[in-house]
């Protein structure tokens, strides 16, 4: 039977149109420079350690927190970021010694409970090719050791994002991720640190969730747009597991580098899948035959955009499957928890017009579908123009 038609009140339009349009907000943000990890490889050899970092001197540099910024476009001071990354190589270069002093000051390694200063032995900061991609410079550290040295710690400052800390020339070596603020514990310099594959499965789990909430933000709308389909569970469980089937292939695929497409063509692509979904939702009326093999398809696209992610947090050796499965596993967990919290909000607004026409103050939506239905098609319309827009962003500007 169909719901007969009822006038939305006006505070309960506005709640829809609010609610979908905080979500479209959030996610309207340039992917241009979006915050990476840095990358860090130890190596002690003869009584020298050696840091190998690969790692954005400007970002470093700009007082941006990276610990909570998932884009440097979205932070307070991100004109100080600019006007660093608009300096030449050499110009970034001569400013790595400041760099260098803050992690000292930490100290950023330990040495059997004691400091070690590191100095500078070499940085390559390459010129912008893109000025829509992070220019990631290589800088080369080196210090003493105590003789008899056999444990190391590696620290890591407050805001400075992620970092990914992996021991070179060892058996078994350790291998971790670092937030801003932490320290690796202690490393055994002969190795033997090898995390296990339950360890290294934990470890990959919130990295995964990270790259959905809050930091995949085309995925983001582009599950919001499976679940205004239909307010039936049926028609949801069938898209997602078609999409999560798909791009757990290619993030697989991609991770073992069995298949790479640049980003240049992926992102749009990705971008042009969230405008289709938002579209057929204004107009089809439920789950038709063909919905869940084009989720599928644009599963494997989105798969090969996890697979660049996780390509930026390198997989250890020995443990390629519980990284991939634990990382996996985040990204279901955070999309599950997109669709959970679009339920509740959805919830809240027809709990609250309820009340509200048990109170008789005015006429006001009693059914779920047709509430749901209004919702569903200004959150669509909103999604699918922000969409748009990043398909022109990633392909014309």
């Amino acid at each position: 039977m169909q719901a007969a038609f009822v006038r939305v009140p006006l505070k309960l339009r506005l709640w829809a149109v609010l609610s979908t349009l905080c979500w479209a907000i959030w996610s309207n943000v340039a992917v241009a420079h979006e915050v990476v990890p840095t990358i860090a490889d130890l190596t002690v050899v003869d009584g020298v350690v050696r840091l190998e970092v690969r790692v954005n001197v400007e970002a470093q540099l700009s007082g941006i927190d990276l610990d909570v910024v998932a884009d440097t476009d979205n932070a307070e001071n991100a004109g100080d970021y600019d006007a660093l990354r608009a300096l030449s190589g050499a110009e970034v270069e001569a400013r790595v010694s400041t760099l260098v002093t803050t992690w000292n000051s930490l100290p950023l390694l330990i040495a059997n409970g004691e400091p070690v200063a590191l100095s500078l032995e070499n940085v390559t900061v390459p010129e912008v090719p893109n000025e829509e991609l992070a220019r990631i410079s290589d800088v080369a550290l080196t210090g003493s050791v105590p003789a008899g040295t056999n444990v190391l710690q590696v620290a890591w400052p407050d805001g400075a994002g992620d970092l990914i800390l992996r021991q070179q020339g060892v058996e078994a070596p350790y291998t971790g991720l670092i937030g801003g603020g932490e320290n690796s514990g202690p490393i055994a310099v002969a190795g033997g640190d090898e995390a296990s594959g339950w360890q290294t499965f934990g470890a990959y789990v919130p990295v995964g969730f990270d790259h959905i909430l809050p930091k995949g933000l085309d995925h983001i709308l582009f599950v919001l747009g499976l679940f205004f389909l239909s307010t039936r569970l049926g028609p949801l469980l069938w898209q997602v597991t078609a999409f999560t089937l798909a791009h757990t292939v290619t993030l697989a695929l991609g991770a073992l580098g069995l298949v790479n497409l640049p980003g240049s063509i992926v992102e749009p692509l990705i971008a042009a899948s969230i405008v289709y979904v938002a579209v057929e939702n204004i107009f089809a009326r439920g789950l038709n035959r063909w919905r869940p093999m084009i989720v599928f398809g644009f599963g494997l696209l989105h798969g090969l955009g996890f697979a660049s992610v996780l390509g930026e947090f390198g997989l250890p050796e020995g443990q390629f499957i519980p990284a991939l499965i634990g990382f996996n596993v985040g990204v279901e967990l955070g999309q599950l928890t997109v669709i959970a919290l679009a339920a509740f909000a959805l919830w809240l607004g027809v709990r609250a017009a309820r009340i509200s026409d048990l109170e008789g103050q005015e006429e006001t939506i009693t059914d779920y579908n047709v509430m749901f239905r209004a919702w569903s098609m200004t959150g669509s319309l909103i999604i699918a123009v922000v969409a748009i827009y990043w398909v022109i962003e990633r392909t014309l500007l």
